[in-house]
């Protein structure tokens, strides 16, 4: 790896063969050295889950100048983990997950083993990015993205982000008409209804698919669905910090009660 140039740590929810995520192999390395640390399967809705009790495998698929590959058996942020602490020479000047089969705007970017590990990377003070197309296709066409990636990467690079926060990028699938442009918004509050439907294996055994509807009413233009839905790419800046600090005065009532025997 070379010392003059970024290294940037890549990672996924979709499995190392996804169409998104060699898409973003290819736009990184031309800005910086590249260390890829993909899962083996499909880790969507992961969140921000890690392995504690089984065993964490690595293998080192491809090496070159300027670029590695590793597959791992544990989730999105696993990769991080090891990515960053095991796998590279040095620190990472920045980690970027992606480019996800399906949007994480709204509510969804809670279940999200895409934005499980951007979030796992600015908790260890690394800057990272979050990139997701608006199309569960796996073989949604990419190319219309590549400027946007690119300059919304070098920007980061150049200027960093504020401490504790990362950025969560989503796109909508393309169109005949171009993108419009960049919009910085809000996590729409919106939210999925969900259902099981219950069925039997060959033995009789019963069992249950989870299934649901995404339900958004709230879509006014300073949000992410909004954009989405009006063909701007959406950029919202995100953190671990899951305080709501406008209840904090609010709620010092609760130190009023007693709770002495």
């Amino acid at each position: 790896m070379n010392e003059n140039r970024p290294l940037i740590l890549i990672t996924n929810d979709d499995g190392y063969a996804a169409k998104g995520l060699r898409k973003l192999v290819t736009l990184m390395r031309t800005l910086g050295d590249v260390v890829l640390v993909s899962t083996d399967e499909v880790m969507s809705a992961k969140s921000h889950s890690c392995t504690i009790r089984d065993r964490l495998y690595v293998r080192l698929m491809r090496q070159e100048e300027g670029f590695a590959e590793y597959r791992c058996n544990g989730t999105p942020v696993d990769c991080v983990k090891l990515g960053y602490q095991k796998l590279t020479s040095r620190r990472p000047d920045l980690v970027v997950s992606g480019i996800n089969h399906g949007m994480n705007a709204a509510t969804t970017v809670v279940y999200s083993g895409t934005i499980g590990a951007v979030i796992e990377a600015c908790m260890n003070g690394l800057t990272a990015i979050g990139y997701s197309l608006f199309s569960l296709d796996p073989d949604a066409d990419f190319d219309h993205l590549d400027t946007a990636i690119l300059e919304i990467t070098k920007k980061v690079l150049k200027e960093g982000l504020p401490k504790g926060v990362c950025l969560n990028v989503n796109f909508p699938k393309r169109s005949e008409e171009p993108l419009k442009g960049i919009r910085v918004c809000r996590q729409a509050a919106c939210r999925w209804v969900e259902y099981f439907k219950e069925q039997y294996d060959e033995t009789g055994q019963r069992f249950f698919d989870l299934e649901g509807t995404f339900e958004s009413d709230d879509i006014t233009p300073d949000t992410d669905l909004w954009a989405l839905q009006n063909n701007y790419a959406s950029l919202v800046p995100t953190h671990f910090d899951w305080t709501a600090h406008e209840c904090i005065e609010p709620m010092k009532k609760y130190e009023q009660i007693s709770i002495k025997p």
